[in-house]
């Protein structure tokens, strides 16, 4: 094989390295970690305004301070969505994003018979028809159900909004029974059952959709409840204490997950169920208080901050094994280790009955440990040095007790459903098996054997879940220009695998070799034209995704030997990241976060980490292949 020598490629990616590690750092808050940004959001922006307004109309013992403060995030809130309507009339979930039936939808509701918003009114309606071919209630109601399938836990929460602002009947207020006739019963009941049967009752919601289930379910059976008797005797019977359920996993700052559409809809669900006055409200409607942003808008969520941080330390690792330093000075490092231990859950989670040992996205209290975040901070406890396996032994036990039957991991409950946001993931399976891999062999003796019988069934799960060309699905990113395949990032799903199968091969583990080769091919194949990558082949390259498949393939090329045209993506790629970050110093966002239910985000932070995790990356791989005496990193030629 005949490898090109460009010293220049090299020396280019040091300096944009460098710029962008500048960058990335500049980022931390004042307590030493990163907080990063969430993009402002129309439809949580428009929940949040129909959960107010409802607010004011419902709640009579509002005192005069509070209901006049909502009043003014209602009107703020009005003219963000007015000033962020897209070009057609429709509302996407971000400013960068597509116009798509379930916002416009929600906003279409938000803006209902406010003088200010007749024309914005009145362009929702034209695109709703054009894509749902009526604004008549039975036709916008089964476009929103087809968005989301089977899956209740986004459709029936927009269904109910919609007809609490009567727009699935004639009552404005949604108190006719007619108005309900389109919105599904979900079986609120259920929630007073132990915790342990959820998984078996196979709800048509995600686990972390519990709020949701009682809340939503509590408006459509108190405004149109069953005509049988058996089953409108078992759900009366329900109301109390599924309301004192959901008032016992209310986090104490009042936002269910720390999410402004998830808290608003609990919020219209009790106010519609003519609930107002239970503690429930009150707290939710504080939560949304503090969440609204000076432009009027609001987030999906208050902060990723426990995922940023663990992706920021473990991007920023890789100059280190170029230079042989510390990935950052223990000024630096001991406060992030410290806050990041500080995060762990150490008790029984109200929420999921999750057992101790997790990590969840964000230090606030809404947050649920989960199977990304987990090995995200395992992974950045090795790169900080953290001397104490205890911690490491806690989180790499959590993520044992969460391996469904298939061998995958899910996000949050091991078997809970058949539903995508509860099945087990490719993406997530490959963080574990990364986190897996760097703490087994310190790990007590008594978790090593068990360790590696997940690793062996976590590596059959992902070689059955590849696909026939070599790519793999993700759960929680995708991409709106794909829609050639349903708008799924396979440059993600693929990359995420293909990074945890070349650091076993790094460590002569050789399982997996044929997959992750495979997998290599296939994202040299997805190139674009430009030198970068989208979401898959043939659509618009972003930072983000072009960084990952620079990530991945570098460290493919550096665990084994590499092809010529591995290496000439990666010297590509890291050229198109160097010129559209102007050298590293400036990092446009891509929407191509899902947050729950395909509601699109995107982050500030991302493609600032990914893009120093790829030139990290990049660097250690050219400096073995043009500079071979200068660093060795195992890589043959």
């Amino acid at each position: 094989m005949t490898l090109n020598t460009d010293t220049d490629d090299l020396q280019h990616c040091r300096d944009a390295l460098a710029a962008a590690r500048e960058t990335l750092l500049s980022l931390r808050g004042e307590q030493g970690h990163w907080e990063g940004e969430l993009s402002s959001s129309a439809l949580s922006t428009a929940t949040a305004v129909c959960a107010l307004r409802r607010y004011l109309i419902d709640a009579a013992t509002a005192d005069e301070r509070r209901a006049a403060e909502v009043r003014r995030l209602v009107d703020a809130g009005l003219r963000w969505l007015v000033d962020n309507q897209n070009a057609d009339g429709g509302w996407g979930d971000t400013t960068l994003s597509f116009s798509n039936i379930s916002t416009t939808a929600l906003c279409w509701a938000a803006v209902t018979n406010e003088p200010a918003c007749g024309s914005a009114e009145q362009a929702a309606i034209a695109w709703l028809t054009q894509a749902a071919g009526s604004i008549e209630p039975s036709e916008l109601a089964a476009a929103v159900r087809r968005r989301y399938g089977k899956d209740h836990t986004f459709s029936v929460p927009i269904l109910t909004t919609l007809a609490l602002h009567g727009r699935l009947g004639e009552d404005p207020l949604g108190r006719s029974r007619e108005s309900w006739r389109l919105v599904p019963q979900l079986p609120f009941e259920m929630s007073v059952c132990p915790p342990s049967w959820y998984a078996r009752l196979r709800l048509r919601v995600v686990s972390y959709a519990l709020p949701a289930l009682i809340a939503i379910g509590l408006v459509r059976h108190t405004n149109r409840p069953t005509r049988n008797p058996l089953m409108l005797a078992i759900r009366s019977a329900a109301r109390r204490r599924a309301l004192s359920v959901l008032r016992s996993i209310q986090p104490a700052d009042g936002g269910f997950l720390e999410a402004t559409p998830l808290t608003s809809f609990v919020t219209l669900g009790l106010l519609g169920a003519g609930e107002a006055t239970h503690p429930v409200v009150g707290e939710a409607i504080a939560f949304l208080i503090r969440s609204a942003r000076p432009d009027g808008s609001w987030p999906i969520d208050t902060n990723l901050a426990t995922w940023v941080t663990t992706l920021a330390t473990n991007a920023l690792s890789f100059k280190a094994v170029a230079s042989g330093d510390q990935p950052l000075p223990e000024d630096d490092a001991a406060p992030i280790r410290d806050w990041l231990l500080a995060q762990q859950h150490r008790l029984v989670h109200p929420y999921t009955q999750a057992d101790p040992g997790g990590w969840a996205w964000t230090d606030l209290p809404g947050g649920v440990p989960d199977a990304d975040d987990t090995p995200g901070a395992l992974l950045a406890l090795d790169t900080l040095g953290v001397a104490d396996v205890g911690p490491a032994a806690a989180g790499v036990r959590w993520l044992l007790s969460l391996q469904n039957s298939d061998g995958g991991l899910p996000t949050f409950c091991r078997g809970w459903g058949a539903l995508p946001f509860d099945r087990s993931s490719c993406d997530i399976t490959a963080h574990a098996l990364r986190a897996w891999r760097v703490w087994r062999d310190r790990l007590p003796a008594e978790l090593r054997q068990p360790l590696r019988r997940a690793q062996h069934r976590a590596l059959a799960y992902l070689a059955r879940q590849q696909q026939d060309d070599g790519s793999w699905p993700p759960l929680w990113f995708g991409n709106q220009h794909a829609t050639a395949v349903d708008e799924t990032n396979l440059t993600y799903g693929t990359s995420r695998v293909l990074l945890a199968l070349a650091d076993l091969l790094a460590a002569d583990e050789p399982l997996g070799a044929a997959s992750a080769a495979r997998a290599a091919d296939w994202l040299v194949a997805a190139q674009n034209a430009d030198s970068g990558w989208g979401g898959v082949g043939g659509v618009p390259s972003s930072i983000e995704e072009t960084a990952l498949a620079v990530e991945a393939l570098a460290a493919y090329a550096a665990s084994t030997n590499p092809t010529d045209a591995h290496l000439a993506a990666v010297r590509s790629g890291a050229q198109w990241l160097i010129e559209r970050t102007s050298g590293g110093t400036e990092f446009p966002p891509t929407p191509i976060g899902f947050y729950f239910a395909k509601l699109w985000y995107h982050e500030r932070m991302y493609p600032v980490v990914y893009t120093v995790a790829a030139l990290g990356r990049a660097t250690l791989l050219l400096a073995t292949v043009d500079q071979p005496s200068a660093v060795s990193t195992g890589a043959t030629a």
